[in-house]
Protein backbone atom coordinates (compact mmCIF):
# COMPACT_ATOMS: atom_id res chain seq x y z
CA UNK A 1 0.00 0.00 0.00
CA UNK A 2 2.54 2.40 1.09
CA UNK A 3 4.41 1.78 -2.27
CA UNK A 4 1.08 2.50 -4.49
CA UNK A 5 0.48 5.70 -2.12
CA UNK A 6 4.54 6.73 -2.98
CA UNK A 7 3.90 5.98 -6.76
CA UNK A 8 0.81 8.20 -6.85
CA UNK A 9 3.02 11.09 -4.70
CA UNK A 10 5.46 10.63 -7.06
CA UNK A 11 2.99 11.05 -10.48
CA UNK A 12 2.91 14.41 -12.72
CA UNK A 13 0.39 16.42 -11.75
CA UNK A 14 -1.61 18.82 -14.34
CA UNK A 15 -0.16 22.28 -14.07
CA UNK A 16 -2.62 24.57 -13.14
CA UNK A 17 -3.71 26.99 -16.00
CA UNK A 18 -2.00 30.55 -16.25
CA UNK A 19 -3.40 33.41 -15.13
CA UNK A 20 -4.16 34.71 -18.81
CA UNK A 21 -5.82 31.70 -19.52
CA UNK A 22 -8.04 32.21 -16.56
CA UNK A 23 -8.74 35.17 -17.45
CA UNK A 24 -9.78 34.50 -20.80
CA UNK A 25 -11.90 31.31 -19.59
CA UNK A 26 -13.48 33.94 -16.89
CA UNK A 27 -14.58 35.84 -19.63
CA UNK A 28 -15.73 33.25 -22.22
CA UNK A 29 -18.14 32.17 -19.07
CA UNK A 30 -19.29 35.53 -18.76
CA UNK A 31 -20.00 36.25 -22.39
CA UNK A 32 -21.98 32.84 -22.27
CA UNK A 33 -23.71 33.47 -19.02
CA UNK A 34 -24.97 37.05 -20.64
CA UNK A 35 -25.95 36.25 -23.61
CA UNK A 36 -28.15 33.35 -22.56
CA UNK A 37 -31.85 33.70 -23.24
CA UNK A 38 -32.40 33.52 -19.40
CA UNK A 39 -30.36 36.05 -18.54
CA UNK A 40 -32.00 38.75 -21.43
CA UNK A 41 -35.53 37.35 -19.80
CA UNK A 42 -33.93 38.57 -16.22
CA UNK A 43 -32.61 42.02 -17.81
CA UNK A 44 -35.72 42.69 -19.53
CA UNK A 45 -37.92 42.16 -16.05
CA UNK A 46 -35.11 44.09 -14.70
CA UNK A 47 -35.84 47.09 -17.24
CA UNK A 48 -39.29 47.27 -16.32
CA UNK A 49 -38.67 47.15 -12.69
CA UNK A 50 -36.31 50.00 -12.93
CA UNK A 51 -38.81 51.90 -14.74
CA UNK A 52 -41.48 51.81 -12.01
CA UNK A 53 -39.82 54.66 -10.03
CA UNK A 54 -40.07 56.94 -13.23
CA UNK A 55 -43.67 56.74 -13.30
CA UNK A 56 -44.27 56.50 -9.41
CA UNK A 57 -42.04 59.29 -8.21
CA UNK A 58 -41.68 63.06 -9.28
CA UNK A 59 -38.82 63.66 -11.68
CA UNK A 60 -35.96 66.24 -11.54
CA UNK A 61 -36.16 67.23 -15.27
CA UNK A 62 -39.78 66.94 -15.29
CA UNK A 63 -41.18 69.21 -12.43
CA UNK A 64 -37.96 70.72 -9.91
CA UNK A 65 -40.33 72.16 -7.90
CA UNK A 66 -42.35 68.97 -7.04
CA UNK A 67 -39.57 67.26 -6.48
CA UNK A 68 -37.89 69.42 -4.38
CA UNK A 69 -40.85 69.29 -2.53
CA UNK A 70 -41.27 65.62 -2.01
CA UNK A 71 -37.58 65.50 -0.86
CA UNK A 72 -38.09 68.12 1.51
CA UNK A 73 -41.70 65.95 2.66
CA UNK A 74 -39.75 62.76 3.00
CA UNK A 75 -36.82 63.73 5.07
CA UNK A 76 -35.71 60.36 6.06
CA UNK A 77 -35.42 58.74 2.92
CA UNK A 78 -36.08 61.40 0.57
CA UNK A 79 -32.02 62.40 0.21
CA UNK A 80 -30.90 58.36 0.38
CA UNK A 81 -33.66 58.00 -2.80
CA UNK A 82 -32.17 61.30 -4.73
CA UNK A 83 -28.61 59.99 -4.23
CA UNK A 84 -29.33 56.64 -5.55
CA UNK A 85 -30.83 58.65 -8.94
CA UNK A 86 -34.66 57.74 -7.77
CA UNK A 87 -35.66 60.93 -9.05
CA UNK A 88 -34.23 60.84 -12.83
CA UNK A 89 -34.66 57.10 -13.01
CA UNK A 90 -33.37 57.57 -17.19
CA UNK A 91 -30.47 59.32 -17.06
CA UNK A 92 -29.05 57.23 -14.17
CA UNK A 93 -26.01 55.31 -14.50
CA UNK A 94 -27.57 52.12 -13.05
CA UNK A 95 -30.30 52.12 -15.46
CA UNK A 96 -28.25 52.46 -18.58
CA UNK A 97 -26.19 49.64 -17.13
CA UNK A 98 -29.43 47.33 -17.50
CA UNK A 99 -29.92 49.06 -20.66
CA UNK A 100 -27.00 48.58 -22.30
CA UNK A 101 -26.68 44.81 -20.98
CA UNK A 102 -29.69 43.63 -22.18
CA UNK A 103 -28.83 45.23 -25.40
CA UNK A 104 -25.68 43.39 -25.25
CA UNK A 105 -27.60 40.22 -24.67
CA UNK A 106 -29.97 40.05 -27.13
CA UNK A 107 -27.38 40.31 -29.94
CA UNK A 108 -25.36 37.46 -28.33
CA UNK A 109 -28.19 35.91 -28.15
CA UNK A 110 -29.70 36.51 -31.90
CA UNK A 111 -26.01 36.14 -33.93
CA UNK A 112 -25.54 32.56 -32.80
CA UNK A 113 -29.11 31.60 -33.56
CA UNK A 114 -28.73 33.01 -37.21
CA UNK A 115 -26.29 30.86 -37.78
CA UNK A 116 -28.01 28.18 -36.68
CA UNK A 117 -30.73 28.69 -38.40
CA UNK A 118 -28.25 29.62 -41.83
CA UNK A 119 -27.34 26.04 -41.39
CA UNK A 120 -30.73 24.13 -41.01
CA UNK A 121 -31.85 26.13 -43.92
CA UNK A 122 -29.20 24.60 -46.15
CA UNK A 123 -29.37 21.14 -44.59
CA UNK A 124 -32.04 18.71 -46.14
CA UNK A 125 -34.70 17.28 -43.95
CA UNK A 126 -33.62 14.35 -41.62
CA UNK A 127 -33.51 10.94 -43.31
CA UNK A 128 -36.66 8.35 -42.64
CA UNK A 129 -36.01 6.81 -39.56
CA UNK A 130 -36.00 2.67 -39.44
CA UNK A 131 -39.16 2.24 -37.17
CA UNK A 132 -41.36 4.66 -38.25
CA UNK A 133 -44.55 3.01 -35.86
CA UNK A 134 -42.90 5.18 -32.84
CA UNK A 135 -43.59 8.18 -34.43
CA UNK A 136 -46.42 10.16 -32.09
CA UNK A 137 -48.93 10.23 -35.71
CA UNK A 138 -48.59 7.22 -37.49
CA UNK A 139 -50.41 5.07 -40.59
CA UNK A 140 -50.12 2.27 -43.10
CA UNK A 141 -51.64 2.36 -46.59
CA UNK A 142 -51.82 -0.18 -49.27
CA UNK A 143 -51.58 1.40 -53.39
CA UNK A 144 -51.98 -0.57 -56.27
CA UNK A 145 -49.42 1.81 -58.12
CA UNK A 146 -45.71 1.09 -58.40
CA UNK A 147 -43.69 2.18 -55.45
CA UNK A 148 -41.39 4.81 -58.05
CA UNK A 149 -44.67 5.96 -59.10
CA UNK A 150 -46.22 6.10 -55.49
CA UNK A 151 -42.93 8.19 -54.37
CA UNK A 152 -42.44 10.76 -57.01
CA UNK A 153 -46.40 11.92 -56.73
CA UNK A 154 -46.19 11.86 -53.07
CA UNK A 155 -43.06 14.06 -53.09
CA UNK A 156 -44.45 16.48 -56.28
CA UNK A 157 -47.57 16.78 -53.77
CA UNK A 158 -45.71 17.55 -50.35
CA UNK A 159 -43.48 20.44 -53.05
CA UNK A 160 -46.61 21.65 -54.46
CA UNK A 161 -47.64 22.71 -50.60
CA UNK A 162 -43.99 24.15 -49.81
CA UNK A 163 -42.59 21.55 -47.80
CA UNK A 164 -39.14 21.33 -48.29
CA UNK A 165 -39.19 17.34 -49.65
CA UNK A 166 -35.93 14.78 -49.55
CA UNK A 167 -36.21 11.48 -51.67
CA UNK A 168 -34.57 8.63 -51.08
CA UNK A 169 -34.66 5.36 -53.03
CA UNK A 170 -33.06 1.90 -51.52
CA UNK A 171 -32.25 -1.51 -52.80
CA UNK A 172 -35.52 -3.92 -53.12
CA UNK A 173 -37.41 -1.10 -54.30
CA UNK A 174 -37.95 0.80 -51.21
CA UNK A 175 -38.03 4.52 -51.73
CA UNK A 176 -38.60 7.06 -49.21
CA UNK A 177 -39.72 10.77 -48.65
CA UNK A 178 -38.61 13.02 -45.69
CA UNK A 179 -40.37 16.11 -45.92
CA UNK A 180 -39.99 18.86 -43.06
CA UNK A 181 -42.36 22.25 -43.27
CA UNK A 182 -42.80 25.17 -40.79
CA UNK A 183 -39.42 26.91 -41.09
CA UNK A 184 -41.32 30.79 -40.71
CA UNK A 185 -41.62 29.98 -37.33
CA UNK A 186 -37.98 30.33 -36.31
CA UNK A 187 -37.96 33.18 -38.86
CA UNK A 188 -40.73 34.84 -36.97
CA UNK A 189 -38.97 34.44 -33.44
CA UNK A 190 -35.77 35.80 -35.20
CA UNK A 191 -38.63 39.06 -36.48
CA UNK A 192 -39.52 39.38 -32.75
CA UNK A 193 -36.19 39.31 -30.95
CA UNK A 194 -34.91 41.59 -33.70
CA UNK A 195 -37.33 44.32 -33.57
CA UNK A 196 -37.11 44.73 -29.91
CA UNK A 197 -33.87 45.40 -29.88
CA UNK A 198 -34.42 47.58 -33.00
CA UNK A 199 -37.30 49.13 -30.64
CA UNK A 200 -34.23 49.62 -28.18
CA UNK A 201 -32.62 51.20 -30.17
CA UNK A 202 -35.07 53.80 -31.51
CA UNK A 203 -36.04 54.61 -28.10
CA UNK A 204 -32.46 55.12 -26.92
CA UNK A 205 -32.07 57.78 -29.86
CA UNK A 206 -34.97 59.53 -29.52
CA UNK A 207 -33.85 60.13 -25.81
CA UNK A 208 -30.66 61.28 -27.05
CA UNK A 209 -31.44 63.47 -29.73
CA UNK A 210 -35.25 64.32 -28.91
CA UNK A 211 -36.72 67.03 -26.61
CA UNK A 212 -39.98 67.48 -25.03
CA UNK A 213 -41.32 71.11 -23.80
CA UNK A 214 -44.72 72.07 -22.23
CA UNK A 215 -46.00 75.68 -21.86
CA UNK A 216 -49.47 77.43 -20.85
CA UNK A 217 -50.10 80.69 -23.05
CA UNK A 218 -53.24 82.57 -23.09
CA UNK A 219 -55.90 82.51 -25.97
CA UNK A 220 -55.13 85.72 -28.21
CA UNK A 221 -51.24 86.07 -27.97
CA UNK A 222 -48.89 84.33 -29.64
CA UNK A 223 -46.15 81.76 -29.25
CA UNK A 224 -42.58 80.87 -30.77
CA UNK A 225 -40.28 78.02 -30.29
CA UNK A 226 -36.88 78.56 -30.19
CA UNK A 227 -34.95 78.27 -27.04
CA UNK A 228 -35.55 75.91 -23.56
CA UNK A 229 -36.32 79.49 -21.93
CA UNK A 230 -39.46 80.12 -23.60
CA UNK A 231 -40.86 77.10 -22.19
CA UNK A 232 -42.06 76.11 -18.35
CA UNK A 233 -40.90 73.32 -18.62
CA UNK A 234 -38.54 71.60 -21.32
CA UNK A 235 -36.94 67.84 -20.97
CA UNK A 236 -33.87 67.64 -23.34
CA UNK A 237 -32.32 64.90 -24.84
CA UNK A 238 -28.92 63.56 -23.63
CA UNK A 239 -27.06 65.39 -26.28
CA UNK A 240 -29.41 68.42 -26.64
CA UNK A 241 -28.02 71.83 -25.65
CA UNK A 242 -31.14 73.66 -27.46
CA UNK A 243 -29.15 75.40 -29.88
CA UNK A 244 -30.38 73.67 -33.04
CA UNK A 245 -34.08 73.60 -32.18
CA UNK A 246 -36.16 74.32 -35.28
CA UNK A 247 -38.06 77.57 -34.75
CA UNK A 248 -41.64 77.98 -35.08
CA UNK A 249 -44.77 80.67 -34.21
CA UNK A 250 -48.15 79.95 -33.46
CA UNK A 251 -50.86 82.50 -33.14
CA UNK A 252 -53.47 81.35 -30.55
CA UNK A 253 -56.51 83.43 -32.38
CA UNK A 254 -59.96 80.97 -30.53
CA UNK A 255 -60.92 78.04 -28.01
CA UNK A 256 -64.02 76.09 -27.98
CA UNK A 257 -64.77 73.26 -25.35
CA UNK A 258 -67.72 70.88 -25.78
CA UNK A 259 -68.97 69.80 -22.72
CA UNK A 260 -71.67 67.00 -22.08
CA UNK A 261 -75.26 68.10 -19.75
CA UNK A 262 -73.43 66.28 -16.84
CA UNK A 263 -70.13 68.69 -17.30
CA UNK A 264 -68.01 66.02 -19.10
CA UNK A 265 -65.47 67.48 -21.29
CA UNK A 266 -66.34 66.51 -25.40
CA UNK A 267 -64.20 68.23 -27.47
CA UNK A 268 -61.60 71.11 -27.15
CA UNK A 269 -60.08 72.90 -30.39
CA UNK A 270 -57.95 75.68 -30.55
CA UNK A 271 -58.23 77.72 -33.98
CA UNK A 272 -54.78 78.98 -34.49
CA UNK A 273 -51.93 79.84 -37.49
CA UNK A 274 -48.31 79.06 -37.31
CA UNK A 275 -45.06 79.50 -39.63
CA UNK A 276 -42.20 77.37 -39.47
CA UNK A 277 -39.08 77.18 -40.51
CA UNK A 278 -35.77 79.47 -40.18
CA UNK A 279 -34.72 82.45 -42.28
CA UNK A 280 -31.12 83.04 -42.42
CA UNK A 281 -31.80 86.93 -41.09
CA UNK A 282 -34.29 86.03 -38.07
CA UNK A 283 -34.00 82.64 -37.86
CA UNK A 284 -38.16 82.22 -38.03
CA UNK A 285 -39.86 82.29 -41.58
CA UNK A 286 -42.14 85.58 -41.37
CA UNK A 287 -43.96 84.74 -44.76
CA UNK A 288 -46.88 83.82 -43.80
CA UNK A 289 -49.19 81.94 -41.39
CA UNK A 290 -51.19 78.66 -42.44
CA UNK A 291 -54.10 78.59 -40.56
CA UNK A 292 -54.95 74.89 -38.40
CA UNK A 293 -57.10 73.38 -36.04
CA UNK A 294 -55.34 72.11 -33.04
CA UNK A 295 -57.53 69.20 -31.06
CA UNK A 296 -56.72 66.78 -28.36
CA UNK A 297 -54.59 64.06 -30.41
CA UNK A 298 -54.52 65.65 -33.19
CA UNK A 299 -51.30 67.14 -33.06
CA UNK A 300 -49.78 69.85 -35.70
CA UNK A 301 -46.82 67.85 -37.11
CA UNK A 302 -44.23 70.59 -38.74
CA UNK A 303 -41.16 68.04 -40.11
CA UNK A 304 -40.91 65.92 -37.67
CA UNK A 305 -41.73 68.67 -34.51
CA UNK A 306 -44.97 68.15 -32.89
CA UNK A 307 -47.69 70.41 -31.01
CA UNK A 308 -50.04 68.54 -29.17
CA UNK A 309 -52.86 70.25 -27.57
CA UNK A 310 -53.31 68.98 -23.44
CA UNK A 311 -55.75 70.74 -21.49
CA UNK A 312 -56.90 74.17 -20.57
CA UNK A 313 -58.40 76.73 -17.96
CA UNK A 314 -58.86 79.92 -17.33
CA UNK A 315 -57.08 83.73 -15.87
CA UNK A 316 -59.14 85.53 -14.32
CA UNK A 317 -58.36 89.67 -14.85
CA UNK A 318 -59.13 92.27 -12.19
CA UNK A 319 -58.79 96.11 -12.48
CA UNK A 320 -56.46 97.70 -9.17
CA UNK A 321 -57.42 101.04 -8.41
CA UNK A 322 -54.51 102.61 -6.12
CA UNK A 323 -55.00 105.65 -4.50
CA UNK A 324 -53.42 108.08 -6.57
CA UNK A 325 -56.06 107.29 -8.97
CA UNK A 326 -53.60 105.36 -11.14
CA UNK A 327 -54.87 101.71 -12.06
CA UNK A 328 -53.49 98.42 -13.43
CA UNK A 329 -55.29 95.57 -15.06
CA UNK A 330 -53.49 92.34 -13.54
CA UNK A 331 -54.22 88.60 -14.36
CA UNK A 332 -52.88 85.16 -13.71
CA UNK A 333 -53.09 81.57 -14.58
CA UNK A 334 -55.16 79.77 -12.45
CA UNK A 335 -54.94 76.09 -12.04
CA UNK A 336 -57.45 73.11 -11.55
CA UNK A 337 -58.09 69.28 -10.99
CA UNK A 338 -61.88 69.57 -10.91
CA UNK A 339 -63.83 68.44 -13.34
CA UNK A 340 -66.04 71.51 -12.83
CA UNK A 341 -62.64 73.60 -13.52
CA UNK A 342 -62.79 75.52 -9.74
CA UNK A 343 -59.76 76.87 -10.19
CA UNK A 344 -57.05 78.15 -8.03
CA UNK A 345 -54.28 80.51 -7.89
CA UNK A 346 -52.54 83.79 -6.96
CA UNK A 347 -52.08 87.48 -8.70
CA UNK A 348 -49.56 89.16 -7.59
CA UNK A 349 -48.70 92.83 -7.55
CA UNK A 350 -44.77 93.18 -7.03
CA UNK A 351 -44.60 96.99 -7.86
CA UNK A 352 -47.57 99.10 -6.87
CA UNK A 353 -46.87 102.76 -8.15
CA UNK A 354 -45.43 105.36 -5.77
CA UNK A 355 -43.65 102.34 -3.83
CA UNK A 356 -40.06 102.95 -2.90
CA UNK A 357 -37.42 100.47 -2.38
CA UNK A 358 -37.62 101.15 1.32
CA UNK A 359 -41.35 100.49 1.50
CA UNK A 360 -41.78 98.51 -2.15
CA UNK A 361 -42.31 95.41 0.79
CA UNK A 362 -44.54 96.56 2.67
CA UNK A 363 -47.01 97.40 0.37
CA UNK A 364 -47.05 94.05 -2.31
CA UNK A 365 -50.29 92.81 -3.05
CA UNK A 366 -51.41 89.35 -3.55
CA UNK A 367 -54.92 88.13 -4.84
CA UNK A 368 -55.33 84.72 -3.42
CA UNK A 369 -58.36 82.31 -4.39
CA UNK A 370 -60.77 80.28 -6.53
CA UNK A 371 -62.21 81.01 -9.70
CA UNK A 372 -65.51 79.39 -10.32
CA UNK A 373 -66.39 78.89 -13.83
CA UNK A 374 -70.07 78.19 -13.03
CA UNK A 375 -70.34 80.06 -9.44
CA UNK A 376 -72.94 79.07 -6.80
CA UNK A 377 -72.30 79.64 -3.08
CA UNK A 378 -72.73 77.78 -0.12
CA UNK A 379 -73.65 80.27 2.19
CA UNK A 380 -69.98 82.12 1.84
CA UNK A 381 -68.83 79.17 0.07
CA UNK A 382 -68.26 79.64 -3.47
CA UNK A 383 -68.31 76.26 -5.50
CA UNK A 384 -68.46 75.68 -8.97
CA UNK A 385 -71.46 73.54 -11.02
CA UNK A 386 -69.97 73.16 -14.39
CA UNK A 387 -67.38 73.79 -16.04
CA UNK A 388 -68.21 76.38 -18.92
CA UNK A 389 -67.84 80.01 -17.76
CA UNK A 390 -71.88 80.53 -17.80
CA UNK A 391 -71.45 82.58 -14.56
CA UNK A 392 -67.78 83.56 -13.45
CA UNK A 393 -66.97 84.25 -9.73
CA UNK A 394 -64.00 84.87 -8.01
CA UNK A 395 -63.77 83.98 -4.53
CA UNK A 396 -60.78 85.61 -3.13
CA UNK A 397 -58.54 87.18 0.41
CA UNK A 398 -56.94 89.79 -0.51
CA UNK A 399 -52.45 90.24 1.06
CA UNK A 400 -50.93 93.00 1.87
CA UNK A 401 -47.01 92.93 2.72
CA UNK A 402 -43.64 91.23 1.66
CA UNK A 403 -44.15 88.44 -0.67
CA UNK A 404 -41.13 86.98 0.15
CA UNK A 405 -39.91 87.23 -3.77
CA UNK A 406 -36.50 88.78 -2.90
CA UNK A 407 -35.17 86.24 -0.31
CA UNK A 408 -34.39 83.89 -3.62
CA UNK A 409 -36.58 81.63 -2.21
CA UNK A 410 -38.51 79.77 -5.57
CA UNK A 411 -42.49 79.80 -4.67
CA UNK A 412 -44.92 78.84 -6.80
CA UNK A 413 -46.64 80.84 -8.90
CA UNK A 414 -50.26 79.63 -7.96
CA UNK A 415 -49.69 80.32 -3.80
CA UNK A 416 -48.25 82.77 -1.66
CA UNK A 417 -45.38 81.54 0.59
CA UNK A 418 -47.11 80.58 3.63
CA UNK A 419 -43.49 81.32 5.59
CA UNK A 420 -44.32 84.97 5.13
CA UNK A 421 -47.85 84.48 6.33
CA UNK A 422 -46.98 82.98 9.06
CA UNK A 423 -43.97 85.31 9.85
CA UNK A 424 -46.76 88.27 10.19
CA UNK A 425 -44.57 90.03 6.89
CA UNK A 426 -47.61 89.39 4.60
CA UNK A 427 -51.47 90.14 6.02
CA UNK A 428 -54.68 89.51 5.24
CA UNK A 429 -56.74 92.39 4.63
CA UNK A 430 -60.25 91.00 3.08
CA UNK A 431 -62.11 87.81 2.17
CA UNK A 432 -64.84 88.45 -0.55
CA UNK A 433 -66.82 86.55 -3.29
CA UNK A 434 -66.94 88.84 -6.57
CA UNK A 435 -68.96 88.36 -10.03
CA UNK A 436 -67.88 90.21 -12.68
CA UNK A 437 -68.12 94.29 -12.44
CA UNK A 438 -68.26 93.53 -8.57
CA UNK A 439 -65.73 95.60 -6.53
CA UNK A 440 -63.85 95.42 -3.18
CA UNK A 441 -62.04 98.67 -1.29
CA UNK A 442 -59.20 98.14 1.27
CA UNK A 443 -58.43 100.23 3.79
CA UNK A 444 -56.06 102.51 2.76
CA UNK A 445 -58.66 103.39 -0.62
CA UNK A 446 -57.43 100.87 -3.01
CA UNK A 447 -60.23 99.15 -5.12
CA UNK A 448 -60.17 96.26 -6.72
CA UNK A 449 -62.56 95.30 -9.31
CA UNK A 450 -63.44 91.65 -11.27
CA UNK A 451 -64.01 92.74 -14.63
CA UNK A 452 -63.04 89.15 -16.39
CA UNK A 453 -61.58 86.51 -17.15
CA UNK A 454 -59.44 84.90 -20.18
CA UNK A 455 -58.61 81.16 -21.48
CA UNK A 456 -55.40 79.57 -21.52
CA UNK A 457 -54.75 76.53 -23.26
CA UNK A 458 -51.55 73.84 -21.88
CA UNK A 459 -49.40 72.97 -25.27
CA UNK A 460 -46.57 70.32 -25.22
CA UNK A 461 -43.68 70.50 -28.18
CA UNK A 462 -42.28 67.19 -29.16
CA UNK A 463 -39.60 65.89 -31.12
CA UNK A 464 -38.48 62.39 -31.30
CA UNK A 465 -36.34 61.39 -34.04
CA UNK A 466 -36.86 57.56 -33.44
CA UNK A 467 -40.87 57.79 -33.32
CA UNK A 468 -40.85 56.28 -37.00
CA UNK A 469 -38.65 53.27 -36.29
CA UNK A 470 -40.21 53.09 -32.62
CA UNK A 471 -43.38 52.52 -34.72
CA UNK A 472 -42.70 50.22 -37.45
CA UNK A 473 -40.13 47.99 -34.84
CA UNK A 474 -43.51 47.64 -32.68
CA UNK A 475 -45.58 46.41 -35.94
CA UNK A 476 -43.22 44.02 -36.69
CA UNK A 477 -42.03 43.10 -33.20
CA UNK A 478 -46.55 41.58 -33.21
CA UNK A 479 -45.83 40.21 -36.68
CA UNK A 480 -42.87 38.13 -35.41
CA UNK A 481 -44.61 37.04 -32.15
CA UNK A 482 -47.81 35.94 -34.12
CA UNK A 483 -45.62 33.59 -36.70
CA UNK A 484 -43.81 32.45 -34.11
CA UNK A 485 -47.00 31.24 -31.94
CA UNK A 486 -49.19 30.13 -34.93
CA UNK A 487 -46.68 28.30 -37.68
CA UNK A 488 -45.36 24.63 -35.99
CA UNK A 489 -42.50 22.81 -37.37
CA UNK A 490 -43.64 19.47 -38.53
CA UNK A 491 -41.74 16.24 -40.07
CA UNK A 492 -43.36 13.60 -42.25
CA UNK A 493 -42.02 10.32 -43.65
CA UNK A 494 -43.10 8.28 -46.01
CA UNK A 495 -41.56 4.43 -46.57
CA UNK A 496 -42.56 3.09 -49.87
CA UNK A 497 -41.76 -0.52 -50.95
CA UNK A 498 -43.43 -4.09 -52.73
CA UNK A 499 -45.87 -5.33 -50.55
CA UNK A 500 -44.33 -8.68 -51.39
CA UNK A 501 -41.18 -7.45 -49.58
CA UNK A 502 -42.53 -7.54 -46.28
CA UNK A 503 -44.55 -10.34 -44.59
CA UNK A 504 -45.63 -7.98 -41.81
CA UNK A 505 -46.33 -4.61 -41.14
CA UNK A 506 -43.97 -2.55 -37.89
CA UNK A 507 -46.84 -2.85 -35.41
CA UNK A 508 -47.13 -6.64 -35.87
CA UNK A 509 -50.04 -6.81 -38.19
CA UNK A 510 -50.01 -8.19 -41.73
CA UNK A 511 -50.35 -6.01 -45.11
CA UNK A 512 -52.98 -6.65 -46.89
CA UNK A 513 -54.20 -5.75 -50.74
CA UNK A 514 -52.40 -3.99 -53.41
CA UNK A 515 -49.12 -4.16 -54.87
CA UNK A 516 -47.40 -1.51 -52.66
CA UNK A 517 -47.29 -0.80 -49.20
CA UNK A 518 -47.20 3.00 -47.76
CA UNK A 519 -46.05 3.48 -44.41
CA UNK A 520 -46.10 7.03 -42.72
CA UNK A 521 -44.80 8.67 -39.47
CA UNK A 522 -45.37 11.93 -38.88
CA UNK A 523 -43.73 14.23 -35.71
CA UNK A 524 -44.34 17.96 -34.38
CA UNK A 525 -41.53 19.23 -33.27
CA UNK A 526 -43.15 21.68 -31.38
CA UNK A 527 -46.90 21.06 -30.60
CA UNK A 528 -48.71 18.18 -31.76
CA UNK A 529 -52.16 19.80 -31.28
CA UNK A 530 -53.86 20.55 -34.72
CA UNK A 531 -51.23 18.49 -36.70
CA UNK A 532 -53.34 15.42 -36.34
CA UNK A 533 -55.84 16.36 -39.15
CA UNK A 534 -53.11 18.03 -41.43
CA UNK A 535 -51.44 14.23 -41.24
CA UNK A 536 -54.44 12.38 -42.24
CA UNK A 537 -54.71 14.70 -45.90
CA UNK A 538 -50.81 14.38 -46.09
CA UNK A 539 -50.85 10.66 -45.49
CA UNK A 540 -53.46 9.91 -48.27
CA UNK A 541 -51.55 11.79 -50.91
CA UNK A 542 -50.37 8.19 -51.67
CA UNK A 543 -53.38 8.12 -53.50
CA UNK A 544 -54.35 8.87 -57.07
CA UNK A 545 -55.78 11.95 -57.51
CA UNK A 546 -59.49 11.45 -56.69
CA UNK A 547 -59.09 8.03 -55.40
CA UNK A 548 -61.23 7.13 -52.04
CA UNK A 549 -59.01 5.80 -48.98
CA UNK A 550 -59.76 2.43 -47.75
CA UNK A 551 -61.79 2.29 -44.39
CA UNK A 552 -59.47 -0.40 -43.40
CA UNK A 553 -56.69 1.80 -43.57
CA UNK A 554 -55.41 2.49 -40.00
CA UNK A 555 -54.42 5.57 -38.41
CA UNK A 556 -52.35 5.25 -35.39
CA UNK A 557 -51.64 8.00 -32.66
CA UNK A 558 -48.96 7.07 -30.19
CA UNK A 559 -47.98 9.05 -27.02
CA UNK A 560 -46.49 12.10 -26.81
CA UNK A 561 -43.97 10.75 -24.51
CA UNK A 562 -42.70 7.93 -27.29
CA UNK A 563 -38.73 7.75 -27.26
CA UNK A 564 -37.67 9.66 -30.11
CA UNK A 565 -35.50 12.48 -30.00
CA UNK A 566 -35.99 16.07 -31.60
CA UNK A 567 -34.37 14.78 -34.93
CA UNK A 568 -37.03 11.72 -34.95
CA UNK A 569 -33.88 9.29 -35.00
CA UNK A 570 -34.12 6.07 -33.06
CA UNK A 571 -32.70 6.21 -29.51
Amino acid sequence: MSTLTDDLDRAPHPAPPGRGRSVLQFLRNTWRGLTSMRTALILLFLLALASMPGALLPQWSLNQTRTREYIEANPTWGPIANALGLFEVFASPWYAAIYLSLFLSLVGCLLPRCWDFAKQLRAEPVRTPRNLARMPLHTVHAVDDEPEVVADRVAKALRRKHWRVLRRSAAGGVHTVSAEKGYLREVGNLVFHFSLLGLLVAVAIGKLFGYEGSVIWRVGDQFCSSTPVQYDNFRPGLTVDGTEMQPFCVDLKTFEAKYSDAGQPLDYSVGLSYQFGRDPATGVNTDHFDPYLLRVNEPLRMDGERLYLLGHGYAPEVRITFPDGQTRTVSANFISSDPTLLSSGAIKVTDPPGATLENLTQRQLAIVGLFAPTAFEHGKIMTSSYPAATKPGLAVAIYRGDLGLETGRPQSIYAIDKAQEDSGRLKELERVNLYIGDSTTLDDGTKITFTGYREWVSLQTSYDPGQTAALVFAITLLGGLMMSLTIKRRRVWFRVQPSSTVSSSSDGQSSSGGGTRVEVGGLARTDQAGYGSEFSGIAALAYPPGAVVAEDDDLHLQSSSSEHDDDGEER
